[in-house]
């Protein structure tokens, strides 16, 4: 028998709308990279309107019991005891030695049952920690194909929302609450990957169609647009957000410890400003007490705004345009110090394109800790015509793009943004490479000497 790809609980919906007739797997499930012929159209249905993405791959646990929080406790990096009912939390779970396994958001529906995406099975992982932890009294459950996960995003998607249930207007950034839609129970969350505001809602897969298409024809107003998973990578890169797999590796894969990451290096730190008061004993506790205490991390993840006129330089000057439409690439480029020494090795890019809303190509880069103060200036390595080149990239923070409708109240007591829980929006953000506030829409990317502006034509 021949074994098929998984299709999600929406598959039936979006084939039809998947125009380029391209298909990729994603954790064994088929799933389309663009439904358009360009991803930047979809790139901007997040940006300008409202984009409607299929997550269903993403591995799904259902924690329960009374002991639920007590094993969340012990495994999540951060104090998931913090996460309230009715909150989500984004978080990393370690190994022994501090180093990173998995990201992750967990869901609090109540204070004995949990949700947790992964890109990665958790489950084994999971249930390893609660016997050795003695823990028998929870429920530990793969929920995977139980749900189909639809991210809705984009400014407009309170605006969608709010005509199918008056539950979205309450909810905070990283609120969750359970809801339902046309008849059909939900799992509300205002989270998403995007760097916007954006929602995402957790649909029984019997229920998957139904929800839907309730969907798509109370967005039909506001251009509703299906998108893929290049354009969900493109925006996250105007966000700083760290893709697993790409950006950092699961530790437990690993062959050397060069391979791994800690939290600390990845730009993580905000995840244990209140260590000092957490009395858990968590995986990797200890490793990354030292780390903070030595100042030992071996580089951090920055990120990297490079320079246009520099980049126009070297491709002009071999005769060719600059590569900058539809420019996503997900590899290791050598990034050198600006000294007297050639070649002067100082890290890498792990992710590296060009941004349709701000103009200029960006890059999520590994630096020592010397050179990843805000506008410090290094060499990023490019391929013009088979041949390496460098180009003048400045370090910049992170994200790159952060409007204030992403942590906007929606509710009669808003007055102004606010982050979840009391946090500023950029410390409690998910996954993004450093802490750091934002310039608004139009001004300078930090750490480079070009303004940012939109399109013409572009909506605000």
């Amino acid at each position: 028998m021949t074994a098929r790809p998984i299709t999600t609980p929406f598959h039936e919906r979006l084939v039809p709308l998947n125009r380029t007739g391209v298909w990729k797997h994603w954790a064994g499930y088929v799933v389309a990279p663009s439904y358009q012929f360009s991803t930047t159209a979809e790139y901007y249905a997040v940006r300008n309107a409202v984009a409607l993405l299929d997550t269903s791959p993403l591995f799904k646990t259902r924690i329960e019991g009374a002991e639920a929080e007590a094993l969340l406790a012990r495994v999540l990096a951060r104090d998931v005891r913090s996460c309230r009912p009715g909150r989500a939390q984004y978080t990393c779970w370690c190994d022994e030695r501090g180093f990173v396994l998995q990201d992750g958001v967990v869901v609090r529906r109540a204070e004995d049952r949990f949700l947790l995406t992964s890109a990665e099975p958790v489950l084994r992982h999971l249930r390893r920690a609660a016997t050795a932890a003695g823990l028998t009294n929870v429920r530990i459950e793969d929920a995977t194909h139980d749900f189909g996960i639809l991210a809705l995003q984009g400014p407009h998607a309170h605006t969608v929302l709010s005509h199918l249930t008056d539950d979205a207007t309450p909810l905070r950034y990283f609120g969750a609450t359970e809801t339902t839609i046309d008849g059909c129970e939900v799992v509300l969350t205002r989270t998403g990957y995007t760097g916007d505001l954006g929602y995402e809602l957790w649909i029984r897969s019997g229920d998957a169609l139904r929800v839907w298409d309730a969907l798509v024809d109370a967005g039909a107003a506001w251009n509703l647009t299906p998108i893929g998973t290049t354009a969900l990578k493109r925006t996250r890169m105007d966000a700083g957000l760290l893709l697993m797999g790409v950006d950092f590796h699961n530790a437990a894969f690993a062959w050397v410890d060069a391979q791994k990451e800690t939290p600390l290096e990845l730009g993580w730190s905000w995840m244990f400003r209140k260590l000092a008061e957490d009395d858990r004993d968590f995986a990797g506790r200890a490793a990354i007490e030292s780390e903070l205490r030595d100042g030992s991390s071996r580089w951090t993840t920055v990120g990297l705004a490079v320079d246009v006129h520099d980049y126009e330089r070297v491709y002009g000057a071999a005769g060719i345009l600059p590569p900058r439409h539809e420019l996503y690439a997900e590899t290791t480029m050598s990034i050198y110090r600006r000294s007297e020494t050639p070649w002067d090795y100082a890290g890498y890019a792990s992710s590296f394109g060009a941004s349709p809303l701000l103009q200029r190509p960006l890059a999520l880069a590994k630096l020592p800790l010397d050179l990843a103060t805000p506008g410090t200036e290094v060499d990023l390595e490019v391929t013009v015509i088979r041949k390496p080149e460098n180009v003048l990239a400045r370090v910049a923070k992170t994200p790159f793009f952060d409007p204030p409708r992403k942590t906007q109240r929606f509710d009669e007591a808003a007055g102004a943004a606010a982050g979840a829980d009391g946090a500023t929006a950029a410390g409690d953000r998910p996954n993004a490479a450093g802490a750091s506030t934002p310039p608004a829409p139009g001004s300078p990317v930090p750490g480079s000497t070009s303004h940012a502006t939109h399109p013409t034509g572009a909506k605000r």
